[in-house]
């Protein structure tokens, strides 16, 4: 059983910039807080400000109930905690794995958990370091809710937003992944057209407010699209593929003729021209979904 002290102790593996910020974030919330990093130094600042420095991680990891681990990816995670001491001290403890990676990876260190009789949460952080402990903050959970529930006093103290997802511990990784696809897409698309728009002499700050303007209609296009998608409606009167794959052609043209390099909008140009080669020209572009989920 976690005693009164472990509840209101906490442990944070890794010190880049947003395990910084979640301990910082736990200090300022009165937690107290212990921290490691595989590399010293990264600490110091924060054990000015209360946090416990740990030599080594199984000392870590036995000063609290609750372990947060954000490193750079599950091989970090499991070069820290796949170790006997570590997995051994970590016995009748949560570790809540914060850490970006593939939802294959959050259920193999779930059941690498439960082995050694660890509760496990996984996680994903949305927002940016600078949001941690404010309401702008914004985080996904999967795993056991009882677990969840357990520790939602201390994972309410990094602020923002807290989602529990469901059972299913792989989920909230699932969910990062689908929605760093939009981010990166949309960056990439960005900076191509920042391209574009230099090679025809517009500055990048000119184009910028119409590029708002883009960003501005696409939240309700987003709903529209879920609905259809979920419903299994793809017919679009107002935008057909046929329509779409026009103007993409022309980006490509533009692009190209400029000596920029247009794989990505070639590669959406193609998947538009097989849904109209299947004969599916009058449904919209989100009829790609279709295309590109395996059978």
């Amino acid at each position: 059983m976690t005693s009164h002290a472990e509840q209101s102790a906490v442990t944070v593996l890794g010190l880049g910039p947003m395990g910084r910020a979640l301990a910082g974030a736990f200090l300022e919330a009165g937690l107290r807080t212990t921290v490691w990093n595989r590399t010293p130094g990264k600490e110091q600042d924060l054990v000015e400000r209360g946090a416990i420095s740990a030599r080594s991680p199984e000392e870590a990891v036995g000063a609290s109930g609750a372990t947060v681990v954000c490193v750079l990816n599950y091989d970090a995670v499991n070069a820290i905690v796949r170790r006997d001491v570590v997995a051994d001290t970590l016995h009748g403890r949560t570790l809540v794995n914060l850490t970006a990676d593939t939802p294959d990876r959050a259920r193999d260190t779930a059941s690498w958990a439960a082995e050694h009789g660890i509760g496990y949460l996984d996680g994903a952080i949305m927002t940016p370091t600078t949001t941690i402990g404010t309401p702008a903050g914004v985080f996904l959970h999967s795993g056991p809710e009882k677990l969840y529930l357990e520790h939602r006093p201390m994972l309410d103290t990094l602020g923002g937003t807290h989602t529990h997802l469901g059972e299913d511990v792989g989920r909230a990784a699932a969910y990062d992944i689908a929605l760093l696809d939009i981010f990166w897409t949309a960056m990439a698309g960005y900076a191509h057209a920042l391209a574009v728009a230099r090679a025809e002499g517009i500055t990048a700050r000119e184009l910028a407010p119409f590029a708002k303007g883009i960003g501005t209609i696409l939240p309700p296009i987003f709903d529209e699209v879920a609905k259809d998608v979920d419903d299994g409606r793809f017919s679009d009167d107002i935008n057909p593929i046929t329509s779409a794959v026009s103007s993409m052609a022309h980006i490509v043209h533009l692009s190209e003729a400029h000596g920029i390099e247009a794989g990505v909008m070639r590669a959406a140009e193609g998947l538009a021209r097989r849904a109209i080669g299947r004969g599916l020209g009058t449904d919209g572009f989100h009829r790609i979904t279709d295309l590109l989920n395996p059978l």
